[in-house]
């Protein structure tokens, strides 16, 4: 399987995984050069978390207004407002009880659950992707 991901300068990279269990990644640039690299796993997981922790500092450099929203209508991706980096992992409503028990992982991969009442503002430094529908 292929993995593409344009870029700003309108070229592509694509990551694969070649012969020896190898991932590959291309880049095309728009003049039509290429250039490739080839790393182990760990080294592929090496550059994913680089690139996270990379587009984290990247965003919070954007000066942008915290949102607040209720409990209940957080959803996966929604990063918290604070000194730490908390970004929701799963979020169950439990409507018999008023509570929305919402899952949290941190930047090093720790998660936890925390339950509160539905209708409770949850300060967000940023809104995480629109569910498809």
């Amino acid at each position: 399987m292929t993995y593409a991901v344009a870029d700003l300068g309108g070229g592509t990279t694509e990551v694969s995984v070649v012969a020896d269990g190898v991932v590959q990644m291309t880049g095309y640039a728009g003049g039509g050069e290429t250039s490739v690299a080839e790393f182990t796993p760990a080294q592929a997981r090496e550059l994913a978390a680089a690139l996270v922790r990379a587009a984290n500092e990247a965003e919070n450099l954007t000066p942008s207004e915290p949102v607040s929203v209720k409990a209940q209508e957080l959803r996966r991706g929604d990063v918290r407002d604070g000194d730490r980096s908390m970004t929701v992992d799963r979020v169950k409503v439990d409507e018999a009880i008023s509570t929305a028990h919402v899952t949290w992982k941190s930047d090093a991969g720790r998660a936890w659950t925390q339950s509160y009442a539905m209708d409770t503002d949850i300060r967000l430094r940023r809104r995480g992707p629109e569910a498809a529908g």
